[in-house]
This record gives C-alpha cells, structure tokens and sequence, in this order.
C-alpha cells in the first residue's frame, strides 16, 4: 500500500516558501510526518489515525488545529474521497468519469468552488486549476531527491484544502483496488 510522506528532501532549499515538500513513500495508517515549506520550516503534520474502518488522516497546523480530514468514502461507484475541516464537509474528491489524454479529477468544494484537477498525477506533474486559471501545481522540477515532490500554491488559496487534495489524489492513484 502506498502512502505519502512529507518531509524536508535534503538539500533543495531552493524551494519557495509557497513550495511545500512532499516525498513518495510506503508507510501505513497511525504514522505522522510533517510537510514543510520550501523554506524547510514545519508547517503541518500529516497524523495517520490509526484503528479506522476506512483509512483517515487529519492534516493539523504546527499548533495542533486541525485543517482537515480526509477519509475514503465507503461503498463507492466510482473513486471518491471526502475531505472535511471541523467535522463539517470541505470538498469531495472524484475521479474524473472520461479523460482519454491524461488523468483528470474534480474538486468540488462545499462553498460552490470547483477545481479541475489536470495532468500525470500519478507522475506528480499536474495542475489545479478554478474557472480555467491555475491556482497551485504538483511538480517534481523543485528537487533532485527521487520520489520527492512539491506543492507551489498560489496566493490567497486555502493552503490547507489544497494539501489535502494532493494527499487524497496520491491515494486515490496509488492505492490498490
């Protein structure tokens, strides 16, 4: 089963502050880790609860305020992850019905906001993207350590929503069955 970790890749602090760092790598549900900016700070703990029915993870702040929870949706038709922020839903997640050229996923968020979600996202090279703008990108092109990439999330996004999303996309491609 693979999972994410995030964690500060080394010697790549040519990352930007609105770059947050995120290594591929197999770990299992009840391990936390933390994602960092590209200025190598702590920014947010990835805690993996563990003894779920379904698997969960809180995305908190660096002062233990939760940003969000993502949780697999049971018994679903098609890939759908939920993602909420203080037991109320945030945004679902869901793979995209027909895409031939390239993986494609929504976002759909509880305030009406909706991101498209566009590129190799298995290959961590994509966009989000809101009314045909993009707001953050998924690229490897920040680090030379293998299996790490980042976030670059633009200004006055919801940070934490976006982490979340990347999170639950890396699950949704990654994960058997």
């Amino acid at each position: 089963m693979v999972r994410i970790m995030f964690r500060r890749t080394g010697n790549d602090g040519d990352a930007p502050p609105n770059v947050y760092v995120m290594h591929e790598k197999i770990v299992s549900i009840g391990d936390d880790y933390w994602i960092e900016n590209g200025a190598g700070q702590r920014a947010y703990k990835v805690d993996g609860k563990a003894l779920r029915v379904r698997a969960t993870l809180v995305i908190e702040d660096v002062e233990g305020r939760e940003v969000a929870t993502i949780q697999e949706k049971a018994l679903s038709v098609r890939d759908v992850t939920k993602i909420e922020r203080g037991g109320q839903p945030l945004a679902t997640v869901t793979k995209a019905m027909f895409s031939p050229l390239r993986e494609r996923f929504d976002v759909d968020c509880s305030s009406g906001v909706k991101y498209e979600v566009k590129g190799k996202i298995t290959d961590h090279q994509y966009e989000f993207e809101r009314d045909g703008n993009q707001v953050a990108s998924v690229s490897k092109k920040w680090f030379r350590v293998r299996d790490s990439y980042g976030i670059e999330i633009g200004p006055n996004e919801d940070v934490g929503l976006l982490l979340a999303a990347t999170v639950a996309l890396d699950q949704m491609t990654h994960d058997p069955g």
